[in-house]
């Protein structure tokens, strides 16, 4: 079983489309998506729930004004700035409160306790294209990274469950925790480059990242002629890297319209040169 995670420096660069066309070739898979901040993968695949699970995330404070004597403590020692005393009683923001639970700690009455955050949930579903696991983070809520690693090792159990041959995983952008968590045990990473200086430059601190798990590492670049002169630059520096170059997709409005199709552009125009270039894609990851 291969695990391909898809990655991009930055957002907008057309990663998910990459993944769901990918998706579409891949046979006897399960695909995850690891962009639990802002997930979409499920628009195009458009998956029928079969489980849905609460993930906890971080604590927040609250102050039980009953037993609360009044002496300030708290709000003297709290870091965040975010006990205050406004209306005459203490009362915590849990929009500032960090949860680290000092606050409660401290308290000589008593009076504070903490509560998990409940505002996450991931799912089990099926698409059809085969089982699909993805998880909905609510604003603002933290681990992330825990999150991803979650569904990973649910996509895995089912993967192994089916016998599959490959888990087709959709990343998240960037080099923060969440991209840690989709990297760690991966098999192959496929990185999508859009040709922009801000394109470039992301990419490169996600291949130095990427350097230091030691995964085989390929890369696309997606809307290549909206640039041709950073895409050269681009294609100079993934050759410096030893990265396999393995495809340039050009832009086209086509791409745009299978998405309000909600299909992926290898079953909204199979015959089309994009679709052509996506199934050489797939063929040189394997």
């Amino acid at each position: 079983m291969q695990e391909i995670t898809i990655l991009s420096g930055k957002g907008g660069t057309g990663k998910t489309t990459i993944t769901a066309a990918l998706a579409s070739l891949a046979p006897n898979a399960v695909f995850c998506d690891n962009d639990v901040d802002a997930a979409d993968l499920f628009l195009i695949l458009q998956p029928q729930t079969k489980e849905s699970h609460a993930f906890e995330s971080g604590w927040v404070a609250h102050i039980n004004p009953d037993t609360c004597t009044q002496c300030g403590l708290c709000q003297e020692q709290c870091r965040y700035d975010a006990i205050s005393n406004d209306s005459g009683k203490y009362e915590i923001n849990p929009f500032l409160c960090e949860g680290c639970r000092l606050c409660e700690r401290l308290c000589p009455s008593e009076a504070i306790h903490s509560v998990r955050n409940q505002n996450n949930t991931w799912y089990v579903s099926d698409s059809r294209f085969g089982p699909f696991v993805h998880a909905k983070m609510g604003a603002g809520e933290e681990n992330s990274g825990k999150l991803v690693t979650r569904i990973r090792r649910k996509a895995k159990e089912i993967a192994r469950e089916i016998n599959a041959d490959f888990i087709v995983s959709d990343g998240p952008p960037g080099i923060g925790c969440p991209v840690i968590a989709s990297l760690t045990g991966t098999n192959k990473v496929l990185i999508v480059i859009e040709p922009s200086q801000s394109g470039l430059h992301d990419a490169q601190r996600l291949i130095t990242l990427i350097e230091s798990f030691n995964i085989p590492t390929y890369a696309i670049i997606n809307k290549y002629d909206i640039n041709k002169r950073i895409a050269q630059t681009t294609e100079s520096y993934l050759q410096d890297k030893g990265i396999p170059l393995i495809g340039k997709i050009p832009f086209d409005p086509v791409m745009t319209k299978s998405m309000m199709a909600e299909k992926t552009i290898v079953e909204y125009q199979p015959d089309s040169s994009i679709s052509e270039i996506i199934q050489n894609i797939w063929k040189q990851l394997n």
